[in-house]
């Protein structure tokens, strides 16, 4: 019995909050195949490494993220025939997720908002639909999970974790109803004793993340045909848009 040959790759999805929008860390090409094209940071495993290993060198190697803080987990894997033109390749994909990321020290690694990178037409290999894959699976989590709080400093207000949501979901939330939710969501919010004035207005709680993992009750997404326009800017998440970074 002949054993197939084929390559495995790592593709990395890292997303943060940059100019009040959801972004991507997008890879330019310089050579072919799709030339020109963006693609997700990624490359090649080792003959002697880990998956884990592999997206930890990649996030320093390619994302230019070395020794930075971040989650990351594997998103799921892809590895239908005609994917990659030169050879017979499986790509295993990693979501990353973290708040203020750095811009990126190489110059053909930019930050982009996702909703850009979406509607474009000249993406490399599948990195399309692995992005896509990788933004909804951060929507999806959200509810269900703490993973919100990987977007925002170690100590936030409820406001700007509302914010979190806002964006990466695309929609505006009642205030009221959010903070009545989040706060007796169980050990998802810990309170700090502190405050801040930094919202506007007067001073607001802080909180850092606690422990919990799951969101019990879970945070459920608008259905679509409430969702309305998209939320204003928060100043507390301002950065510089990441197009020219």
């Amino acid at each position: 019995m002949t054993v197939p040959r084929l390559a495995v790759t790592v593709d990395l999805v890292v997303l943060t909050v940059r100019g009040h929008r959801l972004c991507a860390l997008m890879w330019r090409r310089d050579r072919d195949p799709y030339n020109g094209c963006w693609s997700l940071p990624g490359g090649f495993i080792q003959l002697d490494e880990d998956l884990p290993v592999a997206a930890a060198r990649l996030m320093a190697e390619r994302a230019g993220l070395a020794d930075v803080r971040i989650h990351l987990e594997q998103l799921a894997t892809y590895g239908y025939p005609d994917r990659d033109p030169r050879q017979r390749v499986v790509s295993v994909a990693y979501l990353g997720l973290a708040p203020d990321l750095p811009a990126s020290s190489r110059a053909q690694v930019l930050w982009t908002p996702v909703d850009d990178l979406i509607n474009r037409d000249h993406a490399a290999f599948d990195h399309r639909r692995i992005l896509c894959d990788g933004v909804e699976r951060a929507r999806a989590k959200l509810e269900y999970t703490s993973l919100a709080a990987a977007f925002c400093p170690p100590e936030f207000t409820v406001a700007e974790l509302r914010r979190v949501y806002e964006i990466v979901w695309g929609c505006p939330l009642d205030p009221r109803n959010f903070h009545r939710k989040v706060t007796g969501a169980d050990r998802f919010l810990i309170p700090t004793g502190r405050t801040t004035t930094r919202d506007g207005g007067r001073p607001a709680q802080l909180y850092r993340r606690g422990d919990a993992e799951q969101l019990r009750p879970p945070m459920l997404r608008p259905r679509p045909d409430r969702a309305a326009a998209p939320p204003a800017a928060h100043p507390h998440l301002t950065q510089a848009a990441g197009h020219a970074e």
